[in-house]
């Protein structure tokens, strides 16, 4: 199909465009074909409206599918699809007709059925045409811009009044269009090459999609083993926490029998140790008397200590809940005697031995020495766990006036813990560490000798060693005074057995009235 204007083959052009832009383009072609070098007559080929245009000697036939608004995708391509057939030969171009420079919708929507009918190639072959009788755009939208771009800036004009000159221009951007493509225009081969080439694209995005939805479903299965790898994975190490618990269960079980079973051997042998010690011990033998002196403020557990130590010493295994109510305060001092540690143990309790004001009662003092006779050979300085208050740490002082300076070389701390149950008690020597330096200093002054009681519910097992590791510091402490009573040079002896004897004929006289009473 040759484009040169010097011969008379008849060329063919295919419009594109709704039936009111074709409408406007007869009428336009119609108003100039007066003249003589452009005639034009209109037929048709069925469905398909032909204009027969004569150019200065050149014949075209432009060929119209009407494009109704409302039809739909399939329809506007049959339209297009069956009015190329109609041009025998093929076409040596497309022509879009657009109104005064707007590229409206539905010419979008005619480009991409034309793209998708014809191939992406089709658009080498197109030309946009503006009818311009009327309301002209002032500047031409983004979207026309970039189509003409792609058509390599085929956009053309056209009014009535110029209708001849610029169908006349119009052949030549598409003589132009050809001889810069080294074309003859779009014919059934070139619409075969296309749908061949629209098949292997479609093969090949078939292929593809294939192959992504391959790999997705690989990387889907990699995802769900992954997730049952790390479900597994939790479950083991829950498994394993699980054995963990039990095991750290088991072994805290095994470790809290261990303990009850040694603290319970432990009340044992130091039952079976008390027993020798009694069937060994003389109560006449006078050389073999120790007497101990309870010293310390009200409250601070004196009471409390004494019967402990005597339950332990007589081998009573359990305390009488009663003595673990807080007793009654000591008005008077107390002789009580008890076989223990190869001999007689006797434990003299006491009251405070100053009034409110700090002054020292003599009598007091007195009493104590003579029931301890014919000791004391040592003194314990009771103290409650748990309080250090200014008595407290005024008491060393004032013993050491009452007893002389050198009291504390013979006095031995006992901390006794009171209350009720208690659940992980501070281990004494933690307690004594971290006490106010006031305290440390009075142990470090009793020559750091300090033992532990304990007098609740809890700790009765735990008494049995305790009773006797303080018996044993004890008896060492007497023994590293060789076994010698500690002499308080401001009573005699005489004087303190006159007074002994006066208190045991007085509580013998007390008892005798109990006992006519309760008679009576």
């Amino acid at each position: 199909m040759s484009h040169d204007s010097s011969t008379n083959v008849k060329q063919t052009v295919v419009v594109m465009a709704t039936a009111e832009e074709w409408s406007s383009f007869k009428s336009m072609l119609q108003d100039s074909s007066g003249d003589e070098r452009h005639q034009v007559t209109f037929s048709s080929l069925g469905s398909i409206q032909v204009c027969n245009l004569a150019v200065r000697g050149r014949l075209i036939d432009i060929h119209y599918a009407d494009l109704k608004e409302d039809m739909a995708q399939e329809g506007v391509s049959r339209a297009i699809n069956g009015c190329f057939k109609s041009c025998t030969g093929g076409i040596i171009s497309f022509l879009l007709l657009i109104r005064g420079g707007y590229y409206a919708k539905r010419e979008r929507r005619i480009i991409e059925i034309l793209q998708a009918e014809f191939g992406p190639e089709a658009l080498r072959y197109l030309v946009i045409l503006s009818l311009e009788d009327g309301e002209v755009a002032d500047t031409l939208d983004d979207s026309l811009l970039e189509l003409i771009h792609t058509c390599d800036g085929r956009y053309c004009r056209l009014t009535s009044s110029s209708a001849a000159d610029k169908m006349h221009a119009l052949l030549e951007v598409i003589d132009h269009m050809l001889a810069g493509d080294g074309a003859t225009g779009y014919t059934e081969a070139t619409l075969a090459e296309a749908r061949r080439r629209v098949a292997d694209d479609s093969a090949m995005k078939m292929l593809q999609r294939k192959v992504q939805e391959a790999e997705e479903r690989e990387r889907a299965l990699e995802q769900l083993v992954l997730q049952q790898e790390e479900r597994r994975a939790r479950e083991m190490d829950e498994l394993k926490a699980e054995h963990a618990e039990e095991r750290r269960k088991e072994a805290a079980e095994k470790e809290r029998y261990e303990a009850k079973r040694e603290s319970l051997e432990e009340a044992v042998r130091s039952h079976r140790d008390m027993l020798q010690l009694h069937m060994s011990a003389t109560g006449d033998d006078e050389t073999k008397k120790r007497s101990v002196i309870l010293l310390g403020l009200s409250g601070s557990g004196k009471s409390s200590a004494l019967n402990l130590i005597l339950g332990r010493a007589c081998n009573r295994y359990s305390v009488d809940e009663s003595s673990l109510e807080a007793p009654r305060p000591t008005l008077a001092c107390e002789r009580r005697a008890v076989l223990a540690a190869g001999g007689q143990l006797v434990l003299v309790d006491t009251p405070e031995l100053w009034d409110k004001d700090g002054a020292e009662t003599p009598e007091l003092v007195k009493d104590c020495l003579a029931l301890a006779l014919p000791g004391p050979h040592a003194f314990l300085l009771v103290l409650q766990v748990g309080r250090f208050t200014q008595g407290e740490s005024d008491m060393l002082g004032r013993l050491q006036k009452i007893f002389g300076r050198d009291f504390s070389e013979h006095a031995v701390v006992l901390f006794v813990r009171l209350g009720g149950e208690q659940r992980g008690p501070q281990r004494i020597n933690d307690y004594v560490a971290g006490a106010p330096p006031a305290l440390r200093d009075l142990v470090r002054k009793c020559g750091s000798r300090y033992y532990e009681l304990s007098v609740t519910k809890s700790q009765n097992a735990l008494g049995y060693p305790q009773v006797k590791d303080l018996l044993s510091g004890v008896n060492k402490l007497i023994a590293s005074h060789g076994g010698r009573s500690y002499s308080v040079r401001r009573f005699s002896e005489q004087e303190l057995q006159e007074r002994k004897k006066v208190i045991e004929e007085s509580k013998e006289g007390r008892m005798e009235v109990n006992y006519l009473l309760r008679e009576t």
